[in-house]
């Protein structure tokens, strides 16, 4: 089933109070300290996010809170803005429990950031389109939106009610394919006329689709995580077909295509990868060491080898399918560095440590089998902060690295440059 819509499209600054989400939110929200300006924390904060974001944070000075609070929502002409973040560099101040170790090397790479223009929406998942534009999906403002990377000009556009996209991708024409997380559709916005197409899942069960991709062929891959499902798309017959994980919670998550057109996914619940038969889905699961291992993504290097970050024990992996022989090294963090994002682009393998505050960018050299780290910022100069986790990060045509920090809505692009 499918259904159309005309977007609007927004210019401006919004800021974003979803009361629903802000009580489920509350449902998860973790005490605060006591302390003047307790009760003016929880009234801003817990409407768009629950309190233990705050907890769990790297902890700032009054400025810089000041600084990632404007990346979130307008609080300039609010008299209890001093309260409200003096509250904050008390009880949360810097702290280093969860620095990241960042070994050195030859490569330099250069951060080259925009600020989306929507506060609050967590953008995230961005995408290089073949018209060079950069996309990416705002899932908290229901918004996905197009950064021309030459003049810096941005452009967001409304989703159907509900839809909280949780990534996007292109297809060979250029229209930008969303999953709508929280309305169980996947859609098409075509740039040219605005118009954006839904095609509702097919089982009643299908609640989540959450990471995309296209194949060679134009069939829309996707993985629905909790749904526990894979699901594929045929945009010339608009049919959809899905099939059940054979794991029971194994939380299909990332999910990339090889050179031969077979798809192959990541198991964020459970310690595995899985191969679907591009035509029968037919789904065959490969067995990763120790129980411990979740793997949140993956990618396919030029030799067909499979690199997966196993975010439950702290280590990047190689998977041989031809031989079924894995490999594993220790992230420079450690058992808890939470690997989460990856891509391959040229002899080194790109990930980022999202355990760790700030989360730290990894490259690691195929040839050598050499760590090189950074920690990933947002702003610059003195409003220059750390906060923010990368979810997917994508390559683009000319080499270099897409990424993003939801908590301040950066989009970023990531020049490495050796030397």
């Amino acid at each position: 089933m499918k259904h159309s819509v005309k977007i609007m499209v927004t210019m401006g600054l919004t800021t974003m109070g979803l009361a629903s989400l802000g009580s489920a939110n509350r449902a998860f929200a973790q005490p605060l300290p006591e302390g003047a300006g307790k009760q003016l924390v929880e009234a801003h904060c817990s409407s768009c996010h629950a309190t233990n974001r705050i907890s769990s944070s790297l902890g700032y000075s009054q400025s810089d809170w000041q600084a990632l609070i404007a990346t979130m929502l307008d609080l300039s002409d609010n008299p209890n803005q001093a309260k409200i973040t003096g509250y904050l560099a008390e009880h949360f101040p810097p702290s280093t429990q969860r620095n990241p170790k960042l070994p050195q090397g030859e490569i330099t790479v250069d951060f080259k950031e925009w600020a989306v223009p929507t506060l609050g929406q967590r953008s995230r998942d961005p995408i290089e389109a073949p018209d060079g534009s950069i996309w990416w999906a705002g899932q908290w403002g229901n918004i996905i939106g197009r950064i021309d990377p030459q003049t810096g000009d941005m452009r967001e556009y409304t989703l159907p009610a509900g839809a909280k996209p949780h990534s996007v991708t292109h297809d060979s024409q250029g229209n930008i394919w969303y999953t709508g997380n929280k309305n169980g559709t996947v859609g098409m916005l075509n740039p040219e006329t605005g118009k954006i197409t839904e095609h509702k899942m097919p089982d009643p069960n299908a609640k989540d689709p959450h990471t995309a991709i296209f194949d060679s062929e134009g069939v829309l891959w996707f993985t629905l995580q909790h749904s526990n499902m894979i699901g594929r798309l045929d945009p010339k017959t608009e049919k959809i077909k899905l099939v059940t994980m054979p794991t029971k919670n194994a939380r299909p998550y990332g999910i990339k295509i090889d050179k031969n057109g077979t798809p192959w996914v990541a198991c964020n619940g459970s310690n595995c990868l899985v191969k679907v038969d591009p035509n029968s889905m037919t789904l065959r699961e490969y067995p990763l060491p120790d129980n411990n291992t979740t793997v949140r993504r993956l990618d396919i290097a030029d030799d067909g080898m499979i690199w997966y970050v196993n975010s439950g024990r702290g280590r990047l992996g190689r998977f041989n399918p031809h031989t079924g022989e894995v490999k594993e090294w220790p992230s420079p963090s450690g058992a808890s560095s939470h690997p989460y994002a990856i891509a391959v682009l040229g002899d080194a393998v790109w990930y980022n440590e999202s355990g760790m505050r700030p989360d730290a960018l990894v490259r690691f050299d195929r040839k050598t089998e050499a760590f090189q780290s950074w920690p990933i910022p947002t702003g610059t100069g003195d409003e220059r902060i750390y906060s923010g986790i990368v979810r997917h990060m994508r390559p683009t045509r000319d080499g270099n690295l897409l990424i993003h920090q939801s908590a301040t809505n950066r989009i970023i692009l990531v020049t490495p440059q050796s030397h």
